[in-house]
């Protein structure tokens, strides 16, 4: 029946979604959700808003999000726009702030996301090597374009730039938007917000999916000059003016008033991560420095994707990306300090 597909659908390449397996006792380090439970606050704010209530809209503005954020941030509401998740937010900074005659500029090793929404929207895409070390070079960013995207810390690898070379790219590229995917930051980076009020082509997305443990609430975020969210915006009421439905946004507004939950668990992810650094190197593997809650770890011994099947048939998945330059890297999300020794136990029999 695709011939009733309009003419661009049939050379779309979908993104593909980490897998969500049905197996009993399973151990999943493949996705990089949270091993901690929301804050007991945020289960407690949605539970008082399912009444009666639920016939109506939700609020289309978010403001009681929005001003959550700001206060949280130290910015104005109308520098914070929110979404159905950090994908549809940055699907509208895609539709809004990158279609121009130059090309988009990102790393090559970076979110697949990124590529998929170039050929979503028509934009010429220009991925630029990541350095032998996995690292992002700022350097590499100082050419003609029409806008700059990457994560940081950057995924898969979970490297981190700091905040001195994402301004030298704010300085480098005046004239275009540079994005920074924040997705992880929480875990180990630091924040690029600080500097929104002194670059207007600074624009800073983050998700409430990782570090506060709402992958299943769908709500993501994006910080910058009030010009560049007021075009957010616009495509936004252009699309859907209720993309957060009463419960996230009642679950959202309590996840930013919990702070000491917040750094509770994201304190122990990062704690977990370094130990099971440390357990991975001393079973012969080379773990990439993360600043996110995953490591990107090869044995130079053993077959990641056999390592990887390895793993399944004990009941453990990690991800393998089967993709030049990692094709013998496992991305392994960090779980509770059960999982981990499970995973360790584990390696340590098939290695």
């Amino acid at each position: 029946m695709s011939r009733f597909w309009s003419p661009f659908v049939k050379n779309l390449v979908p993104y593909v979604p980490g897998e969500q397996p049905k197996i009993d006792n399973l151990v999943k380090l493949n996705t990089n959700e949270n091993p901690f439970g929301p804050s007991p606050q945020v289960i407690e704010a949605i539970r008082a808003v399912l009444d009666d209530s639920l016939r109506l809209y939700p609020a289309p503005n978010c403001d009681a999000l929005k001003a959550g954020i700001a206060s949280y941030y130290g910015v104005k509401s109308e520098q914070v726009f929110v979404g159905n998740g950090s994908d549809e937010v940055l699907a509208h900074v895609f539709h809004g702030l990158f279609q121009h005659d130059k090309p988009l500029l990102f790393p090559d090793i970076s979110y697949s996301f990124y590529l998929v929404y170039c050929g979503l929207y028509g934009i010429q895409a220009k991925m630029l090597p990541l350095a032998e070390d996995f690292s992002i070079d700022p350097a590499d960013y100082s050419q003609p374009n029409g806008g700059i995207i990457f994560p940081n810390p950057n995924a898969p690898t979970g490297m981190a730039l700091g905040l001195a070379q994402i301004e030298q790219m704010l300085q480098a590229n005046p004239d275009s938007v540079v994005v920074v995917d924040e997705a992880y930051v929480d875990f180990g980076a630091q924040t690029a917000i600080s500097l929104v009020d002194r670059y207007p082509n600074l624009l800073v997305t983050q998700s409430l999916s990782k570090s506060r443990s709402l992958a299943g609430l769908r709500v993501g975020l994006a910080v910058g000059h009030a010009d560049l969210i007021e075009a957010l915006e616009r495509i936004k009421n252009s699309f859907n003016s209720y993309p957060l439905d009463r419960l996230a946004l009642a679950g959202a507004e309590a996840a930013f008033a919990d702070n000491d939950y917040f750094e509770m668990t994201r304190n122990a992810v990062i704690d977990s991560r370094e130990r099971l650094t440390s357990q991975l190197q001393t079973l012969g593997f080379e773990v990439l420095p993360s600043a996110a809650n995953f490591v990107f770890a090869r044995h130079p011994q053993h077959d990641a994707a056999t390592l990887a099947q390895g793993l399944r048939e004990r009941r453990i998945i990690v991800r393998h990306f089967a993709k030049p330059r990692i094709d013998q890297f496992l991305r392994i999300t960090i779980g509770t300090p059960e999982q981990n020794l499970k995973l360790v136990e584990a390696l340590g029999q098939l290695l």
